[in-house]
């Protein structure tokens, strides 16, 4: 992709230096242009060391010598010869500038010559975030189909906590990245995913949970977004940012994750249940903290909702895919499951001594209801996700053609 990456005047502007490696690091080719604020923070010659190309600062040439005609319509030059155009950080005078169509410097004029796709990442105060002028200059461009970043939360510069952060830099050039991909083969598809763990209180203070950290189930749906599809995704409490162009649904409980999912199940094509829902809930939560004593404590427990099996006798036509997470005879656990769940397809793998939890890595064996048995990883799970994907799409083929010759 051929990126043009403005630089406002915030102090993250020292990030978007990892930002254009992060880029270029993918095969992207980087123009950078900075506004006359973010030259206060970081120095063009950083940007052209790290990306070999001129970085414009100002709207017209530095000497009366140096105007030509190239240099007055170079703002109409870079909008014409580049595909994205990523804004980080954009503080709350870009994005308000963008907002009214003002022009007034090389990047709030080369935004409104731009007919590419415009990328976003607001970075400001955390009271410039939530102001309404702010919020509203935002819905504006959100409505005009650009991409926003929205920022991360945190201890800022200004010495106060909250949104306003700018994101990791890896998570834009993966917006990016994610542009740069033509596969849409799952364009049309309405996919349900849930991911994470959930959380059964014990009194009002404790709950009982897992180790699920999320990120198998988010890669899921980032991959299934970004191949087209329209993804919801059930999310039980988990430390991940919202992944792009995804409906995310927050629920704590396996009863909240049951009844969000059924809430969207009408409308999917494909079910995904990546999640590490409890397999039992506290009969009675008090109303007040269990206070600690002497002598020993019992918990009297229920079964959760199976929301696998009911999903499995409610799907009809729908694909449904399992995880079977096992600590011993995982193949084996994990066809029962599919039978038993009435599963299409189920993903196992295996979680002994805490493989597969937490980290950015996973390794799974692909079971299908026609017989086939497909190793995936070890490899990151956002490869892992494709894969996954890859075969939901190759035995819905294979179901397909099994019911025509039926």
């Amino acid at each position: 992709m051929r990126v043009v990456l403005g630089v406002g005047g915030g102090i993250a502007a020292y990030k978007a230096a990892e930002l254009v490696r992060a880029l270029t690091k993918q095969g992207h080719s980087v123009q950078v242009v900075m506004t006359a604020a973010a030259q206060q923070f970081i120095q063009p010659l950083t940007f052209a060391s790290l990306t070999g190309q001129k970085v414009i600062t100002s709207l017209f040439p530095a000497t009366p010598a140096a105007e030509s005609l190239s240099s007055a319509v170079e703002h109409i030059a870079v909008a014409q010869d580049h595909d994205v155009l990523v804004v980080a950080p954009a503080t709350a005078d870009l994005c308000a500038k963008f907002a009214a169509g003002l022009a007034d410097d090389f990047l709030s004029t080369l935004y409104l010559a731009f007919t590419g796709v415009v990328v976003l990442a607001p970075t400001m105060n955390t009271n410039m975030w939530n102001h309404p002028a702010t919020q509203g200059n935002l819905a504006t461009l959100r409505e005009r189909g650009h991409i926003l970043v929205d920022p991360d939360e945190g201890w800022l510069a200004c010495g106060t906590t909250g949104p306003g952060r700018l994101p990791d830099p890896v998570r834009i050039a993966a917006v990016v990245n994610r542009l740069s991909q033509t596969k849409r083969d799952f364009s049309g598809e309405n996919v349900l995913i849930t991911a994470g763990p959930t959380q059964e209180p014990l009194d009002p203070v404790r709950f009982v949970s897992n180790r699920s950290s999320g990120k198998m189930g988010y890669a899921l749906a980032n991959a299934a977004a970004a191949r087209g599809a329209h993804v919801v995704l059930v999310s039980g409490p988990v430390s991940l940012p919202p992944p792009l162009d995804v409906d995310v649904v927050h629920v704590s409980t396996a009863q909240d994750m049951h009844d969000a999912v059924l809430d969207h199940l009408e409308h999917a094509s494909i079910i995904i249940k990546a999640a590490a829902v409890a397999d039992y809930r506290l009969t009675y939560v008090p109303a007040l903290k269990m206070k600690k004593t002497a002598a020993r404590l019992s918990l009297e427990l229920d079964p959760t909702p199976d929301i696998l099996a009911e999903v499995g006798n409610r799907k009809g036509d729908r694909l449904l895919v399992g995880f079977a997470a096992e600590t011993d005879h995982l193949l084996d656990e994990a066809k029962r499951k599919m039978i038993s769940k009435n599963c299409d397809m189920m993903v196992a793998n295996f979680v002994g001594d805490g493989a597969g939890f937490e980290s950015d890595m996973n390794e799974v064996t692909i079971l299908t209801r026609t017989g086939e048995t497909v190793q995936a990883g070890p490899a990151q799970k956002s490869e892992i996700a494709e894969r996954i994907l890859d075969q939901i799409l190759r035995l819905r083929l294979t179901l397909r053609a099994i019911a025509e010759t039926a």
